[in-house]
């Protein structure tokens, strides 16, 4: 296999950053480590370093080979020890990009359950309510709310039965009452509410279906944040009504701090998806990674009460 240990080498020396310390590792002369490089370079007719006496670096081709590189080497790794034990392999460092507020109380403790089973995957989180651009940046997947809109993504389904809820706290219902009639929260007088800001645009048209009925209420938005941890977090400190994915708040409904509101109107369909930008990204551990979620996923939406279902 002198093809694959010339992607080890090449793999190798960028990561020491030295060909001489790849050489020593792999018991081989800085000479073969050397030679194995150029023979890669040859194969591929462009230069993956730039080398000097003192220094390497990589060329624009070879950042872009690297990737596929190491995804080249883990595949081959896991392969070989499944033949070898009979058991999938599970290990590896995966960078995953998703929603603010679902990635910091939702996620992440659920990501640490997962290492607890499988200690040898590692995970690079990236929080933001930016949607990542998974083909320039260094993400592997991103979970996100909403249908793709790029049909060239690779998506998998997380939660597609998830929704948004309609709520607020106890305190501001207490206060203010509760609507109960979606169309209320356009007039001034009546409610507050807490909006999300995606870009430049404000996510202030809620729409709502009953029967044959369906309407879309354009709400006064008293405060607007762009993340949506910020705009729970208003909500469940009493200072208005919001319209938040069921996995962001089904926790909160469950203890209290939220209730639901207007429980005879539907809301709004917000699926929940696994993208990735290529098909070689999808590993043994994103697979498994995948099922864990959508079953956290279903049992989450399962304990919604009645008026959030």
């Amino acid at each position: 296999m002198k093809a694959l240990q010339d992607l080890d080498i090449f793999v190798r020396t960028v990561e020491s950053g030295s060909l001489s310390a790849t050489a020593r590792a792999l018991d081989i002369t800085p000479a073969a480590a050397s030679a194995s490089l150029k023979r890669l370079e040859a194969e591929l007719q462009t230069p993956l370093l730039v080398r000097s006496t003192r220094s390497l670096r990589l060329t624009p081709a070879g950042e872009r080979f690297l990737d596929y590189c190491r995804i080249a080497l883990t595949a081959l790794r896991d392969g070989q020890e499944e033949l070898a034990t009979g058991r999938r392999a599970v290990r590896g460092s995966l960078q995953i990009a998703a929603p603010s507020d679902f990635g910091r109380h939702v996620l992440l403790p659920w990501l640490d359950e997962f290492r607890l089973q499988y200690p040898e995957v590692r995970f690079r989180l990236m929080l933001s309510d930016r949607m990542a651009d998974v083909y320039r940046e260094p993400v592997d997947i991103a979970l996100r709310y909403g249908e793709p809109p790029d049909s060239s993504l690779v998506a998998l389904p997380l939660a597609t039965r998830n929704r948004r809820v309609l709520c607020a706290s106890p305190a501001y219902i207490a206060a203010y009452g509760a609507p109960s009639d979606p169309r209320e929260l356009a007039q001034a007088q009546h409610h507050d509410c807490l909006c999300f800001m995606f870009g430049d645009e404000v996510h202030d048209r809620w729409n709502f279906m009953r029967g044959e009925e369906r309407i879309s209420v354009r709400v006064r938005a008293s405060q607007v944040a762009n993340d949506g941890h910020v705009v729970r977090h208003w909500a469940i400190a009493g200072q208005g009504v919001t319209y938040k994915s069921a996995l962001d708040v089904a926790g909160d409904l469950a203890a209290g701090r939220l209730v639901a509101l207007c429980p005879e109107w539907e809301t709004e369909p917000t699926p929940l998806y696994l993208v990735s930008p290529d098909r070689r990204l999808l590993s043994p551990a994103v697979g498994l990674l995948r099922e864990f979620i959508a079953a956290r996923c279903a049992a989450l939406l399962a304990t919604l009460p009645a008026a959030a279902a």
